[in-house]
């Protein structure tokens, strides 16, 4: 007759325990297939439980297929094919652990929100309104697209902000550009050649190159994309940020954004996605028209995200087709369901037809123009100030500092990583990096505290010896 302790059960139940003991002996081949094991009143009197306890073990061990039962004969071992597993008695491996967020004093890389700045009690009030009002719509699948009112709201303010008049149907809620560039290649075709500027947002090409879309590398000049190089790329497609490239902050302008639209009219399968990230921080001036609001051929795929104007951490990005692609992406990308919850959806909707994100922007658009003016001035009273020279600071989050050293790139970040300093250069956003020009540092100072922002001056003046 079996018999099992059941002195250390830990938190298995009385059942699980017998069902587990069973179970390694069948597969370590203590019980070979074939054999009969007791009947259930037997062997409940045997270890000292229940015949309920016994009754459920077998019917688990029964409907995994460790064994079969026959009529008025009892429970039998089943033959199990293959290499016998693992006892399930061993500790299994754990997986390697994910890698720790490194901290830094600053980070100068990092685009983040600070917690002080997020409308959290706007958010709530909405979040709680929308549960009362839409409790029924809450629970009702969206259309692939996203839901109505988001995409009105949407439509509304990119026409009133960016003076892009669409329909709310041209629009696709997405969660994040990341899944939002994946649905374009889908749609667009991984056959055709997608092209990006050199230097560029690395994740860009990444995506594209993980989804097997052939990708080309374009240098830009001072206007931007450089058109030689994309007449004799081949590609069809261009990935662009005509009204603040990232990261050296040019702006394309207009004699040189009708030539990236006469490009893309000449042949039916071109086409532009305009990835206008942070369109809403120009700290100078009127914001840059989109390419998308003078595009007559339709041929611009425009994109955009919350990521930026709210929170990092909010997944809410959207695209806006052109009429011709609108039929295709429902014909052939329709069975997606969307990738944003109601939930968010009706909150973000409320929150920008309420007048609360024009509110919000203008808001952090003067906190980021303070923040910049604190930054250029600690530069301006350290060491630093003799020694490098700022651009591009007006035209989105991000400005250059070029440095004049002698110490290559990698030397420079890791002295101030070793200050507990984080920055990027240039040469990093390049394809080639060895191409690119040294001793260009990229500040990204939307997430930098700003009771640190003069240590970390002062910190990055002692590590770079200036």
């Amino acid at each position: 007759m079996l018999t099992y302790s059941f002195a250390d059960l830990g938190s298995d139940s009385l059942y699980g325990h017998l069902y587990k003991c069973i179970r390694n002996d069948i597969l370590q081949g203590v019980l070979a297939p074939g054999t009969q094991l007791p009947s259930k009143r037997a062997f409940a009197k045997n270890l000292g439980v229940s015949t309920i306890t016994v009754e459920n073990a077998y019917q688990q061990l029964l409907a995994e297929g460790y064994l079969y039962s026959l009529p008025r004969k009892g429970y039998f071992v089943a033959a199990i094919s293959g290499e016998p597993a693992a006892a399930a008695s061993e500790q299994p491996v754990p997986p390697p652990a994910a890698p720790e967020r490194e901290e830094y004093f600053a980070d100068f890389v990092t685009n983040s929100t600070n917690h002080a700045n997020f409308p959290f009690s706007v958010w709530a009030r909405l979040m709680r309104e929308t549960i009362s009002a839409k409790s029924e719509q809450l629970l009702v699948n969206p259309p692939p697209g996203g839901i109505r009112e988001l995409r009105e709201a949407i439509a509304d303010y990119l026409f009133q902000f960016r003076g892009i008049a669409v329909a709310p149907e041209q629009i696709i809620i997405g969660a994040g550009t990341e899944y939002l560039y994946g649905l374009l290649i889908q749609l667009l075709g991984r056959d055709k050649i997608f092209a990006v500027e050199d230097p560029g947002y690395r994740k860009i090409s990444q995506i594209y190159a993980s989804c097997d879309a052939a990708c080309r590398f374009l240098p830009l000049d001072a206007e931007g994309v450089e058109m030689a190089a994309l007449e004799s790329s081949g590609a069809q497609i261009l990935h662009t940020s005509p009204a603040h490239h990232f990261p050296t902050g040019i702006v394309t302008p207009i004699s040189r954004r009708y030539e990236l639209l006469g490009w893309a009219a000449r042949r039916e399968e071109r086409y532009i996605i305009e990835d206008d990230y942070d369109c809403e921080f120009r700290l100078l001036g009127r914001p840059i028209p989109a390419l998308q609001s003078i595009d007559r051929s339709e041929k611009v795929i425009y994109i955009n995200t919350f990521s930026k104007s709210l929170a990092s951490t909010i997944r809410i990005s959207y695209l806006v087709l052109p009429p011709r692609l609108l039929a295709r992406f429902y014909q052939q990308l329709g069975f997606y369901s969307c990738t944003v919850s109601n939930f968010e959806q009706y909150t973000l909707a409320a929150f920008i037809s309420q007048g609360c994100f024009e509110k919000h922007v203008n808001r952090m658009r003067t906190f980021y123009h303070r923040q910049r003016d604190i930054l250029l001035a600690a530069i301006q009273k350290s060491p630093l100030a003799s020694a490098v020279e700022i651009t591009e600071e007006d035209a989105g989050l991000h400005f250059l500092m070029k440095i004049n050293t002698q110490l290559p790139d990698e030397e420079l970040m890791q002295r101030a990583r070793r200050a507990g300093v984080r920055i990027s250069f240039l040469s990093q956003y390049y394809h080639q990096p060895q191409q690119g020009a040294e001793h260009i540092a990229v500040i990204n100072y939307s997430g930098v505290e700003r009771s640190r922002i003069e240590e970390a001056i002062a910190r990055l003046s002692r590590c770079l010896q200036l």
